[in-house]
C-alpha cells in the first residue's frame, strides 16, 4: 500500500514562490503515474498536474506556465514548484498515485481523472496574501 505525505505548505504573498514536496513510501514499482491536485474552500478537487515515470508531464491550463512538476525517482519524492502565486491558488494540496498505470499501457498519466489515483496523501495547506 503506497503511503503519501506532502509538506512544504506555507503562507506566501500574491507573486511569490513555494515548492511542496511529496514523500511516497510503500511503492512496489516505478510504475506510476503521480498528480498533483488542490482544493479551496468550498470549492471542488481541481487536478493541477501530473508526471509519469520517463517524466512527462501534464498540467492544468489555470498553472501552466507557473508551476512545475518533478519527482526525484531514487528518494521517491515528488516535488511542484509554485511560482507566481495568485490569491486563487490558495488551497489544500495533495498528491495521489496511480499504481495501475502499468507504464501507459491502457491510458496515459494525467491529472484529470481523479479516480484513477487510489493513494491520496492527507494535504499540505497553501495560503496566498495580498
Amino acid at each position: 500500500l503506497v503511503q503519501l505525505a506532502e509538506s512544504g505548505g506555507d503562507s506566501v504573498q500574491s507573486g511569490g514562490s513555494l515548492t511542496l514536496s511529496c514523500e511516497a513510501s510503500g511503492k512496489t514499482s516505478s510504475s506510476y503515474c503521480m498528480a498533483w491536485f488542490r482544493q479551496a474552500h468550498g470549492k471542488e478537487r481541481e487536478g493541477i498536474g501530473s508526471i509519469d515515470p520517463l517524466g512527462r508531464t501534464t498540467y492544468a491550463d489555470s498553472v501552466k506556465g507557473r508551476f512545475t512538476i518533478s519527482q526525484d525517482n531514487a528518494k521517491n519524492i515528488l516535488y511542484l514548484q509554485m511560482s507566481s502565486l495568485k490569491s486563487e491558488d490558495a488551497a489544500n494540496y495533495s498528491c495521489a498515485a496511480d499504481g495501475a498505470y502499468n507504464d501507459g499501457y491502457y491510458y496515459s498519466c494525467t491529472h484529470q481523472y481523479p479516480g484513477r489515483f487510489a493513494a491520496w496523501g492527507q494535504g499540505t495547506q497553501v495560503l496566498v496574501s495580498t
